[in-house]
């Protein structure tokens, strides 16, 4: 490749034509400087900005950013809960695994156990009568509602057949007895159904959440009781030392956690079972009397329980009143 002289008034153009020489001695391609280029660079040369000394100093003499104290604390303090929550549910979870393979030791309150399994038991036996009452809750309603139509059709035809007046006068009055008494006694099943559901879903749920901690309280406790009782039978050196120091600070913490939850899980059992009997008492003789006095005709009786445990009967057709009204 070759290119013209310097007289060319073509500026840095290259022209290439068919090679010539060896493989081993390769030849260059040879350009020839312009005039034009030249004074076209040295124009440019104006145009550049060089910074003063002093900037340039200060340029080479700033140092690496330095970042704050605090945020790199809480980043230091968020990795350490980290760790220590996944060291936690590690040993949580071989503890499971070990029980539940039959491989792990566990510790047992057999009083506390039964108590537990009893009322476990006890709150899906509660639920299906809650389950039974709401139906037939729903199916007294039903009935109500058909009892007041239909005498409402036996007092309409009492006044257009004379010769039957007095029959179906008699029929309409009897429905419309019958349906106000069912009123009175769906009011006393809606109160036992409220009471039955409030220590359900409440009152017997309240205690099963702190069963549930007490039982992952006392997960913990084994775990660490387990890693301390391994680094007791291996070898004590100036390694095994200060971790089984450690592991005696932890074992003997999740220790007083989990006897504190023992002791709140049996006061709330106590409780518990003082106020079930409490409540279940009024509500079954409620429920008991009520129904008694439906099917027997008693209107008396029926209005009588009712007053006796204070249950507000809602009257059909009258709205609760609205938030302005009662303001």
């Amino acid at each position: 490749m070759t290119s013209h002289g310097i007289d060319s008034t073509t500026e840095g153009i290259i022209e290439s034509g068919p090679f010539q020489g060896s493989f081993t001695t390769p030849r260059y391609p040879v350009i020839s400087p312009s005039s034009a280029a030249a004074s076209r660079l040295a124009d440019q040369g104006d145009d550049i900005i060089v910074p003063p000394a002093e900037q340039q100093r200060t340029q080479q003499t700033s140092g690496p950013v330095v970042l704050a104290e605090e945020p790199r604390s809480t980043a230091v303090e968020k990795f350490e809960l980290v760790r220590k929550w996944s060291l936690n549910t590690y040993k949580c979870t071989r503890q499971i695994l070990s029980e539940k393979l039959g491989r792990g030791s566990k510790t047992v309150d057999l009083e506390l156990e039964s108590q537990i399994e009893i009322l476990r038991d006890n709150k899906k036996k509660y639920e299906n009568v809650l389950k039974l009452a709401q139906t037939l809750s729903t199916q007294l309603f039903q009935m109500v509602q058909t009892q007041r139509q239909l005498g409402d059709a036996f007092a309409d035809l009492s006044l257009k057949s004379l010769e039957l007046h007095e029959e179906f006068g008699y029929n309409a009055d009897t429905q419309k007895l019958l349906a106000k008494n069912g009123e009175t006694l769906l009011g006393a099943m809606n109160f036992f159904i409220s009471g039955v559901n409030t220590l359900v879903n409440k009152t017997i749920e309240d205690t099963l959440i702190t069963v549930k901690q007490y039982e992952t309280s006392r997960i913990e406790y084994d775990a660490y009781r387990t890693d301390l009782e391994e680094l007791n039978m291996g070898p004590r050196d100036a390694i095994t030392l200060p971790k089984i120091e450690q592991s005696q600070q932890l074992f003997h913490s999740h220790k007083e956690k989990y006897d504190k939850m023992r002791n709140d899980v049996s006061v709330k059992l106590k409780f518990l079972e003082e106020n079930k009997v409490k409540v279940l008492h009024n509500q079954l003789v409620l429920f008991h009397n009520a129904i008694a006095a439906y099917f027997a005709g008693n209107q008396k009786q029926l209005k009588e329980t009712l007053k006796q445990f204070h249950v507000k009967l809602k009257t059909p057709g009258v709205d609760a009143p609205s938030w302005l009204e009662e303001q």
